[in-house]
């Protein structure tokens, strides 16, 4: 038997049956050396290489893990993720907030497919780019690689790339297992939650797509309740495999996310990534009695069934596929319908041809495409907002001042009627923790790490207030992971957009939005306060404290349940056309619940609009949210057209967590709401069990 044998077997019965046998009779040919093997990176090689020959600190290659010569088994090939492929020079598209605020699971799988058509053209067979954590405070620094603040929206959206990876063959890994959602000290930070809070608001979007086919995850640095995520019985054994079914194997954050092997085996953490640290004790260990080579045993076969199920899909890719025009056409494309359009005061955009636009501010004709850590890619071009306005509506037609001075600012836009001003944040502000520098307001060049303030810089707002006595019509770009405080200027804008980090064609995307070639239908995966207070606590490395209680609500749940009143709601978003949602309809099925109404288009122009669907439970007996989302759907209509959509809800979905019996319960009565945002859903019907 060798790899070979083994994957022609399984292909002959794709079971989970066979599976388990097949890889079993794989693992009876190797020896105890080799089966450790399979549980260690190997990737210290490759590494010192890029660094001196390739000039690349991270990934500059795939990091290779396991893996056997003699039986023929491939070893475990890493690439990173998740706003595209890391190794060489691959298509930045935007980052996943922005794919979130899309609220188009279907095109999240097209982007998937051609990120796994980039990482084979590279060789890699794993992608650790499927970002799920939670987005329960603004403040996280890698806000943007995830896709929001709702599990619901979370799951749809890892179920979407989790399947194109592993169709492909690719193995898909979800990240980070669980509860990461700190930065600064998430080598430290201990979450507490309870039994409840874990399985309905931090895992239900892991579970998805682990039933959607994932054969890897990869553990978080952080503890939760007081024990390190990839030594967590309980969160690797009990609720991962016994719970859930989970086949795969679990692999490490990379050297801090293991510190006792043994434990780590124990739990149910099969691969150490990126290279062999404290699993190169595991004989010693053995020799001990502190693990058996039946732990060993069950570590190595979890690797061999996630190699035999998903290898046999692999497509090996050419390198001329990447940033092949298909690739950055559709970089271009999700950047646009991602836009979220926040104001609009009397048709300020789309700005039309042959207006003297001034592009302004520390982003005008900077590249900002976000985050500088392991989730940076290295394209060769990025289009700035500058290039990409100036490429649309003329050279003639457009200047450009790139920096925040009142002053010259001012002066730049004198001879122009639109301004269109680029504020944010970028990779020093927020992004992965890259220095230890403390909270300090001003952090120094690339030190990434959690945003210490919620607001945009005051140099932004210093310039938003000296522009808006210009006279001209005012349009502030929003570049960022996650949510602002925006209170205080959002009166003086004439236009608001949130563009996010919107990928290397991102300029582009900028201005066919600004022309009207393309209406912008995004929608905020967040939800924006009035006050830094409306928000949970969170916790920085000057705190003390080490422990947070992740409580049960957060984000459009928090406000609902407090009567807060934020200033955008959760799924918010404007369009240049009007909409109007009639014919609303709900029918309830033995395993589902159909939604269906008809979407017109009541404006003078084409665009996209956003049925969302929440559900709220009437249980009087025990604590409930006032609503959640529980399905969505996005319709394109023409001008006077009008769309009908359906939206199926599984069962499953609405159910809740029982903690004295571990199991799922329906509620006696729910209430259906239909609507555009979380504030404006309203009932359209009810369903009892």
């Amino acid at each position: 038997m060798n790899f070979k044998t083994a994957v022609k077997l399984y292909k002959e019965q794709p079971t989970i049956e066979n599976l388990n046998e097949v890889s079993q009779k794989l693992l009876d040919e190797m020896t105890l050396k080799e089966k450790i093997r399979l549980m260690q990176g190997h990737a210290m090689g490759v590494t010192i290489k890029n660094v001196f020959t390739k000039g690349r600190y991270y990934n500059g290659e795939a990091y290779p893990a396991g893996g056997c010569k003699r039986l023929g088994i491939p070893p475990v090939l890493f690439t990173d993720g998740p706003r595209g492929i890391v190794m060489g020079k691959c298509t930045c598209f935007p980052v996943s907030m922005l794919r979130g605020a899309t609220f188009d699971d279907e095109l999240e799988y097209e982007i998937g497919k051609v990120m796994a058509k980039e990482a084979s053209a590279f060789g890699a067979n794993l992608f650790a780019g499927v970002c799920i954590n939670l987005l329960r405070h603004p403040k996280w620094g890698r806000a943007q690689e995830t896709y929001g603040e709702d599990p619901f929206l979370l799951g749809k959206m890892g179920v979407a790339l989790t399947k194109a990876m592993q169709e492909n063959g690719i193995i898909s890994c979800p990240k980070h297992y669980a509860l990461n959602s700190i930065e600064d000290l998430r080598f430290s930070v201990d979450a507490k939650v309870d039994e409840r809070t874990l399985h309905e608001v931090y895992l239900p979007h892991f579970k998805k797509c682990i039933d959607a086919g994932a054969m890897s995850i990869m553990g978080a640095y952080n503890k939760v309740n007081g024990t390190y995520c990839c030594e967590n019985k309980e969160l690797l054994t009990d609720i991962l495999r016994n719970k859930w079914g989970f086949e795969g194997f679990a692999l490490s954050d990379f050297v801090y996310g293991i510190y006792d092997a043994a434990r780590s085996v124990k739990a149910g953490m099969d691969v150490e990534m990126p290279y062999c640290f404290r699993y190169a004790v595991l004989n010693s260990k053995l020799k001990k009695g502190e693990i058996t080579e039946a732990d060993i045993d069950l570590c190595a076969v979890r690797v061999l069934k996630a190699l035999i199920k998903t290898l046999p899909e692999y497509k090996e890719q050419p390198k001329s596929v990447i940033l092949s025009k298909e690739h950055t056409d559709l970089s271009r494309k999700v950047a646009g319908k991602g836009t979220v359009l926040l104001k609009n005061e009397n048709k300020t955009l789309p700005v039309t041809q042959g207006k003297k636009i001034a592009v302004v501010g520390r982003y005008a004709d900077k590249i900002n495409v976000g985050d500088h850590g392991s989730s940076n890619v290295y394209s060769p071009y990025t289009v700035t907002a500058f290039e990409g306005i100036k490429n649309r509506f003329g050279e003639a037609n457009v200047c450009v001042y790139n920096g925040c001075d009142t002053e010259k600012a001012t002066e730049a836009v004198k001879n122009c009627e639109y301004i269109v001003a680029c504020v944010g944040s970028d990779y020093r502000q927020e992004g992965e923790f890259l220095v230890n520098l403390g909270n300090v307001k001003k952090k120094p060049k690339a030190s990434g790490g959690d945003r210490v303030d919620l607001r945009i810089p005051d140099e932004d707002v210093a310039l938003i207030k000296a522009l808006s006595k210009t006279g001209k019509k005012l349009i502030v770009n929003i570049m960022g992971g996650s949510a602002y405080v925006i209170k205080e200027w959002t009166d003086l804008a004439d236009s608001i957009l949130f563009s996010f980090y919107s990928g290397l064609e991102g300029g582009n995307a900028l201005a066919d939005v600004l022309s009207g070639d393309v209406n912008p239908g995004g929608k905020l995966p967040f939800t924006i306060a009035f006050n830094d207070t409306d928000y949970p606590s969170f916790l920085h490395i000057a705190d003390e404290e080490r422990e947070i209680d992740y409580g049960y609500y957060h984000g459009y749940t928090l406000f609902d349940k407090k009567g807060i009143e934020p200033q955008y709601p959760f799924g918010f978003g404007l369009s240049y056309t009007d909409f109007e949602i009639e014919n609303c309809h709900v029918e309830q099925n033995a395993d589902c619940i159909e939604v269906s109404a008809d979407v017109k288009n009541i404006g003078s122009c084409s665009g996209d609009e956003v049925l969302q669907v929440y559900i709220s439970s009437e249980n009087e007996e025990e604590d409930r949210p006032v609503k959640l989302l529980k399905g969505f759907k996005r319709v394109s209509a023409e001008a006077g057209q009008s769309v009908s959509a359906k939206v199926s809800i599984d069962i499953d979905d609405i159910k809740f967590y029982n903690v004295e019996s571990g199991e799922w319960k329906l509620d006696k009565r729910y209430v259906v709401l239909l609507g555009t945002n979380s504030k404006n859903a309203k009932p359209i019907g009810e369903m009892e069990f």
